[in-house]
């Protein structure tokens, strides 16, 4: 186990002083992983989940507040705690940061087959399994699912299970996956430039409807049609980046 700690932590690139040949350490680049992919965390929840020592945790928000990265906002729950938010500035430092290491990944995979990665990714769940990171999951990452682009026969059957179904398949549903696939459309937008993201929808998908508010869309247009066979009220979301 050691022998394999240190062959990861040099192939990633861990034990230089900052990551990526940025300006943060490793620690600041997590966090601001967290805070790009939640809009839910308090300081204590994130110390909490990611095991930091409060008075490290506190001076590195601290200095994520004094260069513009961070706010605190009032969470409507509990006047005592506030949310941490992080600033459209905070997301222009953390998205090429977050580019970068999908390219790093990326350039690893590269010189793997289809299997092999498949392989490779199969062995990083059962590590996390079986050291317990199963059943104790609190970041925005899930790790029984794995986004990848489509695959040839993907779309194809994906247009199958449509069809059949109109819904998330049974075994998916309440695993956070709407959310996850919403997120990332967002940070793809964010970190290729796009200044805005628009959506169409109809107002009957409720549970769709709830995902884009809680992303952060605004309903720009409403307009009737009929389509599938039914009377519908179609709706236009932006979202400003």
């Amino acid at each position: 186990m050691r022998r394999f700690n240190r062959f990861y932590t040099e192939r990633i690139g861990v034990l230089h002083e900052t990551l990526l040949k940025s300006e943060f350490s490793l620690t600041e680049v997590r966090l601001l992983y967290e805070l790009a992919h939640r809009d839910d965390l308090t300081e204590t929840q994130l110390g909490d989940e990611l095991g930091l020592d409060a008075g490290y945790l506190s001076r590195i928000l601290k200095s994520f507040v004094l260069r513009g990265f961070l706010h605190r906002a009032p969470k409507a729950s509990d006047g005592r705690s506030s949310l941490l938010v992080l600033t459209a500035r905070g997301r222009t430092a953390f998205a090429p940061l977050d580019a970068q290491s999908r390219e790093g990944v990326a350039v690893k995979l590269q010189t793997l087959s289809g299997g092999e990665q498949v392989e490779l990714v199969r062995a990083m769940q059962t590590i996390e399994k079986l050291l317990g990171a199963v059943g104790r999951q609190h970041s925005s990452e899930q790790a029984a699912i794995v986004l990848r682009p489509h695959a040839p026969g993907d779309m194809g059957w994906v247009i199958g299970r449509h069809a059949a179904i109109l819904l998330v398949e049974p075994a998916a549903r309440g695993m956070g996956i709407g959310a996850r696939l919403v997120a990332e459309c967002i940070r793809f937008a964010r970190a290729h430039g796009y200044r805005k993201i628009m959506l169409w929808t109809n107002d009957v998908l409720r549970a769709a409807r709830s995902l884009y508010i809680a992303a952060g869309f605004k309903l720009v247009v409403q307009e009737r049609h009929t389509s599938f066979g039914h009377d519908l009220v179609g709706q236009t979301w932006e979202m400003d980046l």
